[in-house]
């Protein structure tokens, strides 16, 4: 299984304070207490293996759509002003991931970043409407042959790190690896209104990234 390198470390602690917890309940005579730490650590361990899984993703690929960045549950379709790249109205499909999801976020078609800006700020649930413009957030501006797109990771209560691989300038493929959060999160689409693109999921949908369409331009 391939695992998203910020997960390494996290991973390494985990298995070594399983081991440690093992060992302890071993040269205790397998004591109740100690039977249960290192039981827990254990879950603990393997549920850090499965969150920072970065699975190989196959799906639809071209110009005509727009592929989900992230994993997770549809949250929000909505249309809303976006002022710091596009700045027009935009539809912005909201996708949050829970702890349980894979955290890698991919492009979510290919094109040119024009725009890379990290911003500081809150940490509310990320499903909430204002975890959009008061929670840390990284914006990626994209031009693609469509026109442009933004991708927004947003930060949420338990997430306290974002990553985001690309600098403007950069040329990226749909599909390929945009960064990731830890430990629950949210990542924006926003996709002007003038460019007309039908939206193909609905608020309780659950997508994939680099595998659901999001949407479709007209021809």
């Amino acid at each position: 299984m391939k695992i998203a390198p910020e997960g390494r470390p996290f991973i390494a602690l985990g298995w070594s304070l399983t081991a440690l917890a093992w060992w302890a309940a071993w040269r205790g005579g397998w004591s109740v207490g100690w039977s249960v730490v290192a039981a827990v650590l254990s879950l603990l361990a393997i549920w850090l293996v499965v969150f920072f899984r970065d699975p190989t993703r196959d799906g639809p690929r071209g110009d005509a759509v727009v592929i989900a960045p992230a994993d997770g549950k549809v949250v929000g379709v909505v249309e809303a002003d976006e002022p710091m790249y596009l700045k027009t109205r935009a539809l912005r499909v909201s996708i949050f991931m829970s702890v349980f999801d894979v955290h890698v976020n991919r492009y979510p078609v290919s094109g040119t970043i024009e725009l890379a800006h990290y911003n500081p700020g809150k940490f509310l649930h990320a499903a909430r409407e204002k975890a959009s413009l008061d929670n840390e957030q990284a914006s990626v501006g994209l031009r693609g042959r469509r026109g442009p797109v933004l991708v927004r990771q947003i930060a949420g209560s338990i997430a306290r790190r974002i990553v985001t691989d690309g600098k403007v300038g950069d040329a990226v493929t749909q599909g390929s690896r945009l960064g990731m959060i830890r430990f629950g999160s949210r990542v924006d689409v926003f996709l002007p209104v003038t460019a007309r693109a039908a939206v193909r999921v609905r608020p309780g949908d659950r997508v994939a990234a680099g595998a659901t369409v999001l949407a479709e331009y007209g021809s």
